[in-house]
């Protein structure tokens, strides 16, 4: 018979999502894992398989949160153009406060560090993409059809827009703009919509 598992899976998996995001997916050890979770090696690999199958898992569970987030500011009764400026704001305050830990996003992260040379990653990468880039698009397109947001502009390139300038946030953060220079940012970027 089996011997049942003696630990939370669930707090397992967000202490490896914390691991993998400070530190990144190659720089992460089996042994980092290891005392992030209070795991030993073989309780991680029977139960996640191996390291890249932890971070799948993790990455996936990071979009579920932040999809979450973005899905409910998307879905309040702000105006359109409130929801879109409150998403910049909201990656300004997270990359500028007090005590920020210079981590920026893990979606981001991998995106620049493991997608160019892992298929399975980058295929995860680019459904997360569109879906968040179809809640974007249908916001903006509420937001045109009220009135709110510009109608020059197709509402797919302002989605794409929004969130290439979400990620030029982080990334500019990480390389050491400040929040004046990403409030601009955001300020010309809201100029198009």
């Amino acid at each position: 018979m089996a011997r049942p598992r003696q630990f939370d899976e669930d707090r397992a998996l967000d202490a490896a999502m914390e691991a993998f995001w400070i530190t990144g997916y190659e720089a992460t050890s089996t042994q980092d894992l290891c005392d992030a979770t209070g795991l030993g090696r073989s309780s991680i690999y029977n139960t996640f398989k191996s390291k890249h199958d932890l971070f799948e898992r993790a990455l996936a569970r990071y979009m579920e949160r932040k999809n979450g987030e973005m899905r409910a500011l998307l879905e309040s009764e702000l105006p359109t153009r409130e929801k879109i400026r409150a998403l910049l704001q909201r990656t300004i305050d997270d990359e500028c406060a007090a005590g920020a830990d210079g981590r920026g996003c893990l979606v981001v992260n991998t995106c620049i560090e493991v997608s160019a040379h892992d298929p399975s990653v980058a295929a995860t990468l680019e459904r997360d993409y569109g879906a968040r880039l179809e809640s974007v698009r249908a916001v903006i397109e509420s937001g045109q059809r009220a009135g709110d947001i510009t109608a020059r502009t197709d509402a797919g390139t302002l989605a794409h827009l929004l969130i290439a300038t979400i990620g030029g946030l982080r990334v500019s953060a990480r390389a050491g703009l400040g929040r004046a220079a990403l409030e601009g940012v955001a300020d010309a970027a809201m100029s198009a919509f």
